[in-house]
């Protein structure tokens, strides 16, 4: 019931030894407030982990589209040397269905 009440911290061998519970208790805080830094820190981190993956494949994406235009720039100077037009409409595929049963051979 004394530690409850807090009466045990009124005790005089107590008493003389409040420095060193005053040194423990700031110790702990700095603990606890460089943990809390440091938790602050990994989120911040894996934040811009995540916008360089991010940009990365931004990148990555562009990069790719800057080929494709510089292959089809050159496949069209090719073309204009060879005196060549591109087409402006694409074929269209055209499907030949063959009925293998209408002469009734198997």
């Amino acid at each position: 019931m004394d530690i409850m009440k807090g009466n045990f911290l009124n005790r005089d061998e107590v008493k003389v030894h409040y420095k060193y519970f005053l040194l423990i208790f700031s110790l702990l805080m700095i603990m606890i407030y460089s943990n809390h830094l440091v938790n602050k820190k990994i989120e911040t981190v894996n934040q811009l982990k995540e916008q360089a993956e991010e940009y990365k494949s931004r990148n990555a994406y562009a990069q790719s589209r800057l080929i494709k235009v510089r292959m089809e720039s050159e496949l069209s100077k090719e073309m204009e040397g060879d005196s060549l037009m591109s087409l402006e409409n694409h074929p269209h595929k055209l499907l030949i269905k063959v009925d293998s049963l209408e002469n009734g051979d198997k």
